[in-house]
């Protein structure tokens, strides 16, 4: 007994003797360090035949099997890539077609293809016991064609039919976004029923938060009464609202409605631009976070995405400019996962899901695929996790030349060096002493594992083409004595313990 205790001391002492003191120290959890899994659920994964009803997964418009036990039976897959939260499209019962989840019909049923309420209530049980949070997506904008609340409840529940042209106020609020039925927020009852709706979801299944779709075409009145009764709810309750391309100037106006925070639609034109092929500027990317400081409260909290049920995939972009998706995919997740944001990824990023605009872009998962970018996203997790300063440090831009760009982090005496190489050569570049300082220091790599020793005149960062590194800033490493001695002190243990084993072996079975 005393043996094997003196063997977990040793082990023991060794592992925490190499670990990262931040990943021991990091302070709680809060929304900034979330990565967001966004699926799907028709088109994500079959866990029940019991619901198939009228499926046909070669028909991209009709219903494809996806279902609420499919996504419990692979929570293990969204978990092992270290994702932390999962992100569904609408749960509630649809119109026939509605496979998509944003046609509503009821919003206090669950879709019958994808389940019941109780096997909802089981995906959310056994996600929060795999450490994930849940957030659905409430359409509180529209209703769907020919619905039961159109039937039922008149045409007071409802503007009158017109189209959403421009930025004009009055169409932004009143108008039939892709020619769905927009509920009239003014209406007392209209309201009371969707709010009610709302709370009764957090209420029943103890989901984290909501995505609110098209949040622009919602008055923030609305969203101010929305937030404040379902936040009551729940402590920690999280809206990220989906407020469209030209809706940047309504950040302050709806930030004050409630809205924790927002897709970052002007990254993402920036970042389709810059990625989708080698040897393209990185200036208007790293541009953004300055303009995010001015108009954000918490700029850490932006919602970074590359593509989702709304626009052609990215991969798509590559295909069409002739580029190998995978490559362009690990430089586009490393920028996602090591600047300020939350990463919100969507379902088949993992294995560079092609598809044009919808409903092509939603394509049945494939569970069989490569798993060189589910690696590759696993690793960012981890270093995104071990690494307070990826997630809530300063940004400042050290480096930015036709594709290749070097930024900085920093949070409580961690400094990280990111390094993205997106251009067709191996790249050299020099950093000058006021930027990194040099003395006793070196830049490890965590990613890929390259490494750069400080000199004099600074660092220089060598990085072959297409690839990407996450270097700390941390002390020279003469040898590393008190880890030579741990490790020798564990074999020296073993080699006894084993030779201990033989001897009383023998005594216990003498020869006769």
């Amino acid at each position: 007994m005393k043996a094997r205790l003196a063997a977990c001391f040793l082990v023991s002492l060794l592992l925490f003797g190499v670990l990262p003191v931040h990943a021991i120290e990091k302070d709680g959890r809060k929304w900034q360090d979330e990565t967001i899994y966004f699926l799907m659920v028709d088109r994500f994964n079959n866990g029940s035949q019991l619901n198939d009803k009228n499926v046909n997964a070669k028909d991209s418009l009709a219903y494809n099997g996806g279902d609420f036990l499919g996504i419990i039976d692979r929570l293990d897959h969204i978990k092992d890539m270290g994702f932390s939260s999962i992100m569904l499209t609408p749960v509630f019962d649809n119109v026939e077609g509605g496979y998509h989840g944003y046609w509503v019909n009821d919003f206090y049923k669950t879709e019958e293809h994808f389940g019941t309420l109780k096997e909802f209530k089981k995906l959310v049980k056994k996600a929060h016991e795999s450490g994930l949070k849940v957030l659905i997506d409430f359409p509180a904008n529209s209703a769907g064609p020919d619905s039961k609340l159109m039937k039922e409840k008149g045409p007071e529940w409802f503007h009158e039919e017109s189209a959403v042209v421009g930025l004009d106020k009055d169409a932004r609020l009143n108008g039939w976004v892709d020619g769905l039925p927009d509920f009239n927020h003014e209406n007392p009852e209209v309201r009371a029923y969707l709010i009610d709706a709302a709370k009764w979801w957090v209420k029943e299944t103890d989901i984290d938060g909501y995505r609110l779709d098209s949040a622009e075409h919602v008055p923030a009145s609305f969203w101010k009464e929305f937030s404040g009764a379902v936040k009551a709810e729940k402590d920690g309750f999280y809206l990220i609202g989906d407020l469209g391309p030209e809706s940047r100037n309504l950040y302050g106006e709806y930030k004050d409605a409630g809205f924790d925070t927002f897709y970052d639609y002007p990254l993402l034109d920036e970042l389709r631009k810059g990625l989708v092929k080698p040897d393209r500027s990185f200036s208007g990317v790293l541009e953004n976070w300055g303009e995010n400081m001015g108009i954000v409260e918490n700029p850490h909290e932006m919602a970074v995405f590359f593509d989702d049920h709304k626009m052609a995939r990215f991969t798509r972009e590559m295909v069409n400019v002739k580029q190998f998706p995978g490559s362009q995919w690990k430089q586009a997740l490393a920028y996602m996962y090591t600047t300020p944001g939350i990463p919100v990824v969507y379902y088949g990023t993992e294995i560079a899901v092609d598809g044009g605009d919808a409903p092509d872009n939603s394509r049945l998962m494939n569970f069989r695929a490569d798993k060189e970018l589910i690696d590759h996203i696993t690793k960012l997790s981890e270093l995104r996790q071990k690494l307070p300063s990826l997630t809530r440090g300063t940004m400042e831009k050290l480096y930015e030349k036709d594709g290749m760009a070097v930024f900085k982090r920093v949070y409580k005496g961690e400094t990280a060096i990111i390094a993205i190489n997106n251009t067709s050569e191996t790249q050299y570049v020099n950093l000058s002493p006021e930027q990194v300082d040099p003395d006793g220091n070196e830049l490890r790599g965590l990613l890929i594992d390259e490494k750069a020793e400080g000199k004099k005149d600074g660092f220089t960062i060598v990085l072959d083409r297409d690839e990407s590194e996450i270097f700390v800033l941390a002390e020279k490493m003469g040898l590393n004595y008190p880890f030579i001695a741990a490790i020798a002190a564990i074999w020296i243990f073993f080699i006894w313990f084993f030779i201990f084993l033989a001897k009383r072996g023998k005594k216990q079975n003498p020869k006769v």
